[in-house]
């Protein structure tokens, strides 16, 4: 740990809403960096719904500009009774 080379952008996802009970535990205010080696701790299955978004903002690939900041983007995981919310936002360091 700690000695991975870094790939492109960094990404940090926030946790922006939970609707219900997440069974995973995620909470409002959560941040974590992701990447296309590194889930964050998040639920598999929230993290495989979203991977193709992480991987296009981490490989410098953006949104379109109708769709507001092409840094950022918000999605919701699958579990529509207990929906948590994410911001994943690109870094310029």
């Amino acid at each position: 740990m700690g000695s991975e080379k870094k790939i492109g952008y960094t990404v940090v996802g926030t946790i922006k809403e939970v609707k219900g009970t997440c069974s995973a535990g995620h909470k409002v205010g959560d941040q974590m960096e992701l990447s296309m080696h590194n889930t964050g701790g998040l639920c598999g299955a929230f993290y495989h719904g979203i991977y193709p978004y992480v991987v296009m903002l981490q490989m410098g690939g953006s949104f379109p500009p109708e769709w507001g900041d092409v840094d950022t983007v918000y999605l919701d995981c699958m579990d529509k009774w207990n929906a948590v919310s994410i911001e994943l936002k690109r870094l310029r360091d």
